[in-house]
């Protein structure tokens, strides 16, 4: 029976994915695999028997991801699974932003107790509360991934003339994109002519926090309407608040609320409601539970932050799946170990991502404990997984 300690609530969808080998609950010893949403995980004590944790969403900033690939832990998201939640609340905040419907839905509070005067005060009132449309307008949507290519090609639907940016656009995404979507290679040609502009690109702290800020701000169209809901430190909140109040803002509307943005006129905070839907909570837990499963029961490592993606179809009953660091000759002693005992390798596969690699060996018969122990002790390996 294998272990899976959920430290959130998850979506009860995961009862129909894991079988009865497997015993999911919040309250477990030795895990060998953690199911987790927003739980911080920095401080956490990681058991020594813990080889997986999946994030139930695409960010991954509660997790120690560099401290747990050290230690041979794979680290999963589910990207694109929360896709379509967060480009339905994208589009509902393009049109806060261009209409001041949420300005008008909190006067109409105020006639409250009116009586028959509301509809008469309701006719009068409501020229305060004019807002534009948005058909017909310039659409800057700045990274083409799975949320980014599903927004842009929803506001060519809307009749909008869309512009996107991702200088790391793939070609899977970019055939997911619609051929009326006008694909740039300089920022510049987004921030100086759209009139609405839409961040999807990950946090990175170390690249791109504050990513809009006064520079880019001083480019862009006087009254552009720009929409977060992609990270809240992308977004220089001194910046905006000075280019809202100066007028160059026409609007912020951002899904990640902060004391210093609350209250401001003219900036609309939503509280992270993105991937609030029950269907992005079920599609999130599907998609974890499925690459836990897979690296568990097959060593394939599918959407990991900290290892690189390594799969391959079973060949024979006895796998070996090794993570280790992404140095020279390393792969030859590992090959070399398992030659020495006369075990042809009938398949592997390799692929490695910065610092780390992945090795996945497909053998015709059981590798001997001493093998294994010693191509643990090879420099650089930092665990052995053994899957029958």
């Amino acid at each position: 029976m294998k272990n899976i300690l959920t430290l959130n609530s998850i979506s009860p969808v995961i009862n129909d994915i894991f079988d009865e080998s497997y015993n999911v609950a919040s309250d477990l010893e030795n895990p060998v695999a953690i199911m987790l949403r927003s739980f911080k995980m920095h401080d956490y004590v990681l058991n020594e028997n813990t080889v997986a944790i999946a994030r139930a969403g695409a960010g991954t900033n509660n997790i120690p991801v560099e401290e747990y690939a050290k230690q041979g832990v794979v680290v999963f998201n589910t990207p694109g699974a929360n896709a379509n939640a967060v480009k339905e609340l994208v589009l509902c905040s393009l049109l806060l932003g261009s209409r001041k419907i949420v300005d008008a839905i909190d006067w109409v509070k105020t006639l409250k107790g009116k009586g028959d005067e509301v509809g008469k005060m309701v006719e009068k009132g409501k020229s305060n509360f004019v807002g534009g449309e948005i058909l017909g307008k310039k659409f800057g949507v700045i990274g083409l991934g799975a949320i980014g290519a599903k927004v842009a090609n929803a506001a060519i639907a809307l009749g909008m003339e869309v512009y996107g940016y991702d200088p790391y656009l793939s070609v899977n995404n970019a055939l997911k994109l619609s051929t009326h979507i006008k694909v740039v290679k300089d920022l510049d040609d987004i921030v100086k002519n759209c009139d609405y502009v839409t961040l999807h690109i990950p946090y990175i702290a170390s690249q791109n926090k504050g990513f809009i800020n006064a520079g880019l701000l001083r480019k862009m169209k006087d009254g552009v309407v720009i929409v977060n809901c992609a990270r809240g430190e992308l977004v220089d909140n001194t910046d905006i608040i000075k280019a809202v109040e100066s007028g160059k803002v026409g609007r912020y509307v951002s899904d990640f609320p902060s004391d210093e943005l609350i209250g401001v006129n003219n900036i609309i905070c939503i509280p992270h409601l993105g991937a609030s839907t029950p269907e992005a909570e079920d599609n999130c837990a599907v998609m974890a539970a499925e690459q836990l499963i897979d690296y568990l029961e097959n060593g394939n490592v599918v959407n990991s932050v900290n290892y690189p993606t390594c799969t391959m179809p079973r060949s024979t009953p006895h796998r070996l799946t090794i993570l280790h660091k992404n140095i020279s000759n390393i792969l030859a002693q590992i090959t070399g170990t398992v030659g020495k005992e006369g075990i042809n390798i009938n398949n592997m596969s390799n692929q490695s991502r910065g610092d780390y690699a992945v090795t996945i060996l497909d053998v015709e018969k059981e590798v001997s404990e001493d093998s294994i122990k010693h191509i643990s002790s090879i420099e650089g390996i930092i665990r052995v997984r053994v899957i029958k």
